[in-house]
């Protein structure tokens, strides 16, 4: 969950740590730090609780002296509260060596136990301080060899940036679960958590993988496993490019992405239709095997797992598979029944969920084929699964997921048509009449987009209230977990996504004058059902904000507020009703006072369980 990057070159490390780390702040910003060895060696750390920009200032207001080696971390709190004593790094008792870290160590409490009982003194409620001491307790002269004294003795999941005063000029990296990655450059080379972070230094870089570790100096990268046999070292150029993270004008980042919308998903129709024939570069599975699976499961986490609710009534409906849907923490605890004819499709925008990777790697242990969802290039999860289907969203630096979510609801369009297609449950001009359908829907986020000022005064008549229910039904009962998502996770209301056909068992007790209800009801086959709720919630005193198609008349009887969305087929409008659910969410944050995007508690990709 935390982000970490460190230097070793010709030029001072401290801008490019602090410049780097700012990519990675959505990986944690509880507080952040840095530690660097100046000139005479000496081990410098400097730590603040809070956002980078208050490290920065501290950095600035002091004048530090130039260094060539460097490491540094934003952090989101597991193990202690955040404060300026458990930011990172963290270093041992004699302060020589330095640790950022990634992770959580399972066994801390008794490595502390042994650790007191031998002197070392600790400062910290983290269980990350535990490395530096285990490091400096076996130290005898040999750094490399004390790490991989110290890394056998920890249970858990970790990324570790490394670097001591007896040893300038050299930065070791190491990791198990958690994503961290070499950049190599002429005269310096780095680590980082993500490729992003390093971009604008390098885009040659080496996948760190589970059970290594890299010593890095200035001039070279030495890699070896943890019983310290060498490894050959895999450099792969980067070729995608990463927008500069600016605002552009937006007051946020969320409001900026979700403008961004008709784009992305244009440019992905762009490449994934090519004269409206189908192009899953990626897929890694031919038809034959795509022939014989018998059932499909998707793993995902939060907004992807919504995504993956969609998928499941997509798929089933065009390819006529039975589709199951789980939250990847729960997968591999309860030994899922998987074969040989199941195909598994992991949903994650980083790619370095740890219980979507976990999950993954449990589907192919068990034999079945799993194809990755995903928006990052090079993650973890690419690297893990038998095909990737890249979402090209591009990076996404609001911690509530809009353009991500809206990617990966396309990408399910598209390989329930692959599937459909091979298995030949829809008929050619099926197909392609939803192959036009999909191709106009960019336009059609653009026309809900023009509605924003409306949106605005709706979401801003209803941000008093202090609960909110969202209804949705059949193909929509995932927008209505995903929108309640959005709201909670932003402005800290309670909300709570339904099927609408359950209110009557339970949910109706919530219902008076002081909550708000979101009714998701474009035209469908479940249309009047969906009215009949509404009606049964305006009964109650329930204030009603619909989501419905554009020009229907009918509705306004039924509802206080309504949003509209272009008409388009049915089992489309999750595509488009996510967009008027996003900006609900957003202009109520923000007229909360809410800090958009950079929710409390909550980080970009949970890289820890």
């Amino acid at each position: 969950m935390c982000g970490i990057v460190g230097y070793v070159g010709n030029k001072d490390a401290l801008p490019i740590l602090l410049e780097s780390l700012k990519k990675l702040e959505y990986r944690g910003y509880d507080s952040s730090g840095v530690g660097f060895l100046d000139h005479d060696s000496h081990l410098i750390v400097r730590k603040s609780k809070g956002k980078i920009c208050n490290l920065e200032e501290l950095i600035q207001a002091q004048h530090l002296p130039f260094a060539h080696t460097g490491i540094s971390h934003t952090r989101w709190a597991t193990h202690g509260f955040p404060s300026d004593t458990n930011a990172h790094p963290h270093t041992d008792s004699k302060h020589t060596i330095a640790v950022v870290h990634n992770g959580i160590i399972e066994n801390y409490q008794e490595l502390k136990a042994v650790l007191r009982k031998k002197g070392c003194k600790f400062v910290s409620e983290t269980d990350s301080e535990v490395i530096p001491q285990l490091i400096a307790m076996f130290y005898k002269g040999d750094l490399l060899s004390a790490v991989r004294q110290a890394i056998g003795k920890l249970r858990g999941t970790f990324a570790l940036g490394i670097i001591s005063r007896e040893h300038p000029g050299m930065l070791i990296a190491a990791r198990v679960g958690s994503p961290l990655i070499i950049g190599t450059g002429e005269g310096e080379n780095f680590i980082a958590s993500d490729v992003p972070a390093i971009l604008e230094y390098t885009r040659r870089v080496i996948y760190l993988k589970d059970g290594q570790i890299a010593v890095l100096t200035k001039d070279k990268v030495e890699l070896c496993t943890f019983d310290g046999k060498k490894v050959k070292s895999k450099t792969d150029t980067v070729s995608f490019n990463v927008v500069t993270a600016r605002k552009e004008g937006y007051p946020y980042f969320m409001l900026k992405e979700i403008h961004e919308q008709p784009d992305v998903l244009k440019q992905m129709l762009g490449l994934r239709l090519k004269n409206k024939q189908l192009a899953l570069e990626g897929l890694g599975l031919s038809d034959d095997t795509l022939k014989r699976t018998r059932r499909v499961m998707v793993v995902a986490c939060g907004t992807a797992y919504h995504a993956g609710l969609v998928g499941k009534y997509i798929i089933e409906n065009l390819a006529r598979l039975p589709v199951e849907v789980d939250t990847s923490s729960e997968f591999r605890y309860r030994n899922p029944i998987i074969d040989h004819g199941t195909l598994v499709l992991a949903v994650s925008q980083s790619g370095e969920t740890a219980d979507t990777l976990a999950a993954a790697r449990e589907a192919r242990a068990k034999g079945a084929k799993v194809i990755a969802i995903c928006n990052v290039v090079g993650s973890s999860l690419a690297r893990e699964a038998d095909g990737i289907l890249y979402t090209y969203a591009g990076q996404e630096i609001g911690v509530a997921s809009t353009k991500a979510y809206s990617a990966q609801l396309m990408m399910f369009y598209l390989l329930a048509l692959k599937l459909a297609q091979v298995r030949k449950s829809l008929a050619p001009k099926e197909s392609k009449d939803l192959m036009d359908h999909l191709l106009r829907v960019p336009s059609l986020y653009r026309a809900i987009l023009k509605d924003m000022h409306n949106i605005q005064k709706i979401a801003e008549a209803n941000s008093h209230f202090g609960c909110f229910l969202y209804l949705g039904r059949h193909v929509n009962y995932p927008s209505a977990m995903e929108g309640a998502l959005k709201l909670k996770e932003i402005s800290y209301i309670p909300a709570e996504g339904y099927a609408a056909g359950e209110m009557k068992h339970g949910p109706i007790a919530l219902i008076d004058e002081y909550r708000a209800v979101v009714c998701i009801n474009p035209k469908s086959h479940v249309y009047e059902k969906m009215a009949s709720n509404m009606q049964e919630i305006r009964a109650r005193k329930g204030n009603v904000i619909a989501i419905a198609t554009r020009g229907d008349k009918e509705i306004k009887s039924n509802a206080d507020f309504v949003i509209e969305v272009p008409a388009t087929p049915e089992i489309l409008s999750p595509l488009l009703v996510v967009v008027p659910l996003q900006m609900l969410a957003y202009f109520i944050a923000v007229k909360r006072g809410c800090d958009v995007d950079q929710p409390r508690n909550l980080a970009k990709s949970v890289t820890v369980e």
